[in-house]
């Protein structure tokens, strides 16, 4: 049962309920019984949310069609912004209204009783269909634009119908919109010429979901299977946020050089948290799945890789990198996001380090990349370690010595895959820009206290998921991290087999975090995301008066401060190592500790 403060229970029920664990709370005023299906609650109720939290909106597009969210649970409302907010799988997505919107009143009902809300007309939300850069008119499929037509036609004419998108349109500036309308009046529906490419979407060996790309923009049609999927559509004419995630960038982006971007996405098959996407549906299927085999930490000892190592080495005036390089010509190997250099690879059951051409992708190899870095493996295997000390999930993870007198890798062991054969959950690892819904390019864009407002909505365990990301924060300024952006925090959801939603949507554990401040050209390195308005020069006040807009009191944000300060200090006390870059940031993390300590 859904409750809202102030309208089905007052705030102190509601805090009671949360103590003695009858109620789980989804956003702040919003309420879900903590034995009942949360995802289903709030799509069951997603109208009297909206009207609950924005008052002053209407429902357009496919939601004011429907009366309901969209299959990928998505609420389309008219108001005076743009936002987007998720409330765990269900996401309202609020774009600004034209100046003359036409709407009407309408009753329906819920478990809760019946209620009014208010949503564009039928002739309004005809017109508004053939936006071309509006999602809320993508989400309207050509079958839903001609029964509205149809309806239209029939109430009194084709003529009438025609003149009133036009007057609407002059009340909002929409002469194109109406110019496309009236065509579709006139004209005979046609089978749409077919796109030029086609490219089927798998998640653990099941088809979600289809893009196709007509030669300007892309198309994402859902199979809406009755299960857990992570894709959901985005902004009209590009990728789903989720699929751009997961795309090459940087190194590897430099290696691939597509041609297009059709390419970009086509040129591989295999991707991370158990995604395929291939012009043979067969693929979905056929190719390996990724399931652990060997555990990283059966072959570890002291913090070094003890198994047999079978990967790429230099050969022929061929260097590492030029060998990786010809790994990835092939599109058997899986595509890996993020700029830093790194190669798939396969643990065996008996320790064996191999590429992943026919094999499971178990675990992500993290070469030296030279010019200054060539410790980087060093320095991001202490900073988990230091990370793990403080408290935090971390990956397993180990230095590799490398073969031929290469500099050492740091090889990590995926956690957004199945532990073994029996293992039959649905997973998939979300980086914060997608669930934001911005592009990765925007990675450094926006705060801390955005990301907690999207965990507020988006876990199913809130409260102690913001205050592991406010300790995230702590911990990447204590540490010097620097990259500490929107694609290197992310969400682990976890459906059980079989399940209709994702039971566990919780942040992820730590990766990627490195003390920047030690390698050339960062000295001066600010933290990646605005803390309390600021990137640098941070206090404790910082961390309070953040944690305030967080929910957070000054005591815990505090007692945070305090634990991750004393068990990254006692951990430093039994620590060595023979990297310079190492002891370099142990001594960046002695002087915020002891800065940490006296304001």
């Amino acid at each position: 049962m859904l409750h809202l403060v102030g309208e089905t229970i007052d705030k102190h029920r509601a805090q009671y309920g949360v103590e003695t664990g009858k109620l789980v709370q989804v956003m702040r005023g919003i309420y879900v019984e903590a034995d009942d299906d949360a995802d289903a609650v709030l799509f069951n109720h997603a109208l009297r949310i909206t009207g609950y939290l924005y008052p002053s909106t209407y429902l357009c597009g496919a939601s004011a069609e429907l009366l309901a969210p969209t299959p990928d649970f998505r609420l389309f409302l008219g108001g005076n912004r743009n936002s987007r907010t998720r409330l765990r799988n269900l996401e309202i997505v609020q774009t600004r209204a034209p100046h003359a919107p036409e709407t009407e009143q309408v009753e329906t009902s819920d478990s809760l009783g019946d209620f009014r809300v208010r949503r564009s007309s039928l002739r309004f939300r005809y017109l508004e269909s053939f936006r071309r850069r509006s999602e809320a008119a993508a989400a309207m499929s050509t079958t839903m634009q001609s029964d509205i037509a149809a309806r239209l036609i029939d109430a009194g004419g084709i003529q009438t119908a025609v003149m009133e998108c036009w007057r609407l349109a002059e009340a909002n500036g929409w002469r194109k919109e109406a110019a496309r309308a009236e065509a579709f009046f006139k004209t005979p529906l046609r089978e749409a010429p077919p796109p030029e490419a086609v490219l089927h979407v798998g998640w653990h060996g099941e088809r979600v979901g289809a893009l196709s790309h007509d030669g300007s923009v892309w198309r994402w049609e859902q199979t809406a299977p009755e299960a857990a999927f992570p894709v959901r559509a985005g902004p009209p004419g590009r990728l789903p946020p989720f699929i751009e995630s997961l795309l090459p960038e940087g190194w590897l982006e430099r290696v691939l050089q597509p041609k297009s971007e059709v390419e970009r996405v086509s040129a591989g098959k295999r991707y991370l948290s158990n995604i395929v996407i291939s012009a043979n549906p067969e693929d979905l299927q056929t190719l390996p799945a990724d399931v652990l085999e060997g555990r990283l930490e059966s072959f570890t000892r002291e913090g070094a890789f003890t198994g047999g190592y079978e990967g790429p080495t230099p050969a022929f005036e061929k260097s590492l990198e030029d060998r990786m390089a010809e790994l990835f010509a092939s599109a058997a190997t899986p595509r890996l996001s993020g700029v830093q250099i790194k190669l798939p690879m396969n643990l065996s059951a008996e320790g064996l380090l191999r590429p992943t051409h026919d094999r499971a992708f178990t675990h992500i190899l993290k070469p030296s990349p030279g010019a200054g870095f060539e410790e980087l493996p060093q320095v991001e295997a202490a900073c988990l370690a230091a990370a793990r000390a403080c408290g935090f999930d971390t990956p397993a993870h180990a230095i590799v010595p490398m073969p031929q007198g290469l500099p050492d890798a740091l090889l990590i062991e995926r956690f957004d895959i199945r532990r073994d054969r029996n293992d039959q959950r649905g997973i998939a690892l979300e980086d914060m820009a997608s669930v934001r819904g911005v592009a990765p390019t925007e990675k450094y864009e926006g705060s801390i206290e955005q990301a907690a407002r999207v965990l507020r909505g988006a876990s199913t365990d809130s409260e102690a998921d913001i205050l592991t990301l406010l300790g995230r924060a702590i911990f990447a300024w204590l540490i010097a991290d620097g990259d500490f952006h929107l694609k290197n925090m992310g969400m682990l959801k976890v459906a059980p087999e079989g399940a209709k939603n994702f039971t566990s949507v919780r942040l992820a554990p730590v990766y990627d975090t490195v003390t920047t401040r030690v390698f050339p050209g960062l000295a001066n390195d600010q933290m990646a995301l605005a803390l309390a308005g600021k990137r640098d020069q941070l206090t404790s006040g910082d961390f309070v008066k953040a944690g305030a807009t967080m929910g957070l009191s000054a005591a815990t944000v505090g007692d945070r401060i305090e634990s991750i300060s004393r068990h990254l200090s006692a951990h430093i006390e039994s620590l060595s190592s023979d990297s310079g870059r190492v002891n370099q940031a142990i001594e960046i993390w002695k002087d915020r500790i002891t800065f940490a300590s006296s304001v």
